[in-house]
């Protein structure tokens, strides 16, 4: 069963409401051309279903849809004679619109991109990487056993 958001706007798109230049679609997914691209070609993954983030895409999804994503990243840099891609997705925050999306980006080198686009920071210290990771690990550990 596919589900749709009245007032999302990629539903729009998905249903054919609102226009787009869709450059992939399947029976789960469709790709179209970000209308603010950072470059030429850079084009939106998105589900059909509405589906807000990475942490609600059903199990039985996970592989059609990063299937569609790996292809994309192959395609559109050839595509566009670029030697490489930038693939992201945002969770929540600096997620413009709250249907899940992946970002392909069409990249080379001096393109005026700079790595991550915002700062990096290191650890205080060893020791608090390791407080992190073990938080982490725990957390996966919950996660994992409730599924």
């Amino acid at each position: 069963m596919t589900t749709a958001d009245p007032d999302c706007r990629f539903c729009a798109i998905v249903a054919g409401d609102e226009s787009s230049h869709v450059v992939y679609e399947d029976e789960t997914s469709l790709a179209f051309l970000d209308r603010r691209p950072l470059f030429p070609g850079h084009s939106l993954l998105v589900p059909r279903e509405h589906i807000e983030t990475l942490g609600d895409l059903p199990r039985e999804l996970l592989e059609p849809y990063f299937g569609a994503a790996q292809l994309l990243a192959r395609a559109i840099p050839a595509a566009t004679d670029k030697p490489g891609s930038f693939v992201a997705m945002n969770n929540v925050v600096s997620q413009s619109v709250p249907h899940l999306h992946v970002h392909v980006v069409p990249r080379e080198r001096k393109d005026g991109l700079r790595g991550f686009f915002w700062p990096r920071r290191k650890y205080d210290s060893d020791a608090h990487m390791a407080e992190v990771a073990e938080t982490l690990r725990a957390a996966i550990g919950g996660l994992r056993e409730r599924e």
